[in-house]
């Protein structure tokens, strides 16, 4: 679904019933200088879902959470927030938001304890509340046995786990997260997964912005594409997979590359070169390994398409600064 499709989506989203939308952005414009940052988006979130905004650095994902928190006032268009509207009423709404920024900003004389209490006491909670909360969101974390920890002391893995932890000592309805799992280890990460899943089981509704395709896939319920600020595609993973790109994906590399690349325009109906690699998109991924089989200069990894095949072909593979 391009841009232009956009609006009729929210519309669709609204007749659905969701007049409870916990975030709604209309026709949302934002300038810094003379650049447009952020050029006419509308979104609306389902409740009790996950979703996701993509795109390349500097494509607008992190003005719009800026905007849509009432952080900065937008040029033209319209944020309303938990049934608020931004920023004029940003302090109520944020009493039940949740935020993960990009950057830690945890106290770095404090306990792990004193952070989730500092943090508390920001949205009126008692010491009693909080305390209460502590094991539920340390364990969440994976930081069980660390309340009485100086956070000097934490790795940068658990220092971003407890950030995690944080932006839910409020028991928000609505969490941003801006690339919340960055520099955390597999292991790590698979734990912030499955206790974002919980949350979304408990209704809570996730706002998520990540560079790792595979954390998309699984758990964002619907997906933005944004590049050079605007809404480029929209859907669910699979919607956006099987409606973007081919079906299979056969990676080629070796040093007869070249000669291959001339063969495999005639078996593809699709060829891109990055780097040292050819990407063979094709809906006959026989034809193209069967062809491959003959050609001992050559390696290949045959595989079925993923979002990240569609993110490179929606914005690119140029690297943004």
């Amino acid at each position: 679904m391009t841009d232009a499709n956009a609006p009729a989506a929210c519309a669709a989203l609204a007749a659905e019933g969701l007049s409870d939308a916990p975030l709604r952005l209309r026709n949302l414009c934002k300038r810094y200088g003379g650049a447009l940052v952020v050029d006419g988006i509308d979104l609306e979130l389902a409740p009790g879902r996950c979703h996701g905004l993509l795109g390349p650095n500097g494509a607008g994902k992190t003005t719009t959470l800026r905007l849509a928190l009432g952080l900065v006032g937008a040029d033209a268009g319209t944020v309303e927030l938990l049934g608020h509207p931004m920023p004029a009423a940003a302090a109520q709404a944020r009493r039940k938001v949740g935020v993960v920024p990009q950057v830690d900003s945890l106290d770095p004389d404090f306990t792990v304890r004193e952070n989730l209490l500092t943090y508390g006491r920001y949205f009126g909670l008692s010491g009693r509340e909080i305390d209460a909360r502590v094991p539920e969101l340390l364990e969440f974390a994976g930081l069980a046995g660390k309340a009485d920890a100086p956070v000097q002391t934490l790795s940068g893995g658990m220092k971003r786990r407890l950030t995690l932890a944080r932006a839910l000592v409020n028991d928000p309805d609505l969490i941003f997260l801006d690339e919340p799992t960055t520099g955390l280890d597999p292991q790590a990460r698979h734990l912030i997964w499955q206790g974002l899943r919980r949350l979304i089981a408990r209704g809570k509704t996730l706002l998520l912005t990540t560079h790792f395709m595979d954390e998309a896939e699984r758990l964002c319920d619907v997906i933005s594409v944004i590049d050079h600020g605007r809404v480029i595609a929209r859907g669910s993973p699979r919607e956006l997979i099987i409606g973007h790109i081919e079906p299979h994906v056969v990676e080629v590399f070796g040093d007869a590359l070249a000669e291959w690349k001339v063969c495999a325009a005639g078996l593809c109906r699709r060829c891109e070169q990055a780097g040292e690699t050819l990407f063979c998109y094709t809906d006959s991924p026989e034809r193209v390994v069967a062809a491959l089989e003959s050609r001992p200069g050559l390696r290949y990894l045959h595989r079925p398409a993923n979002l990240e095949d569609v993110f490179l072909k929606l914005t690119g593979r140029d690297l943004r600064d």
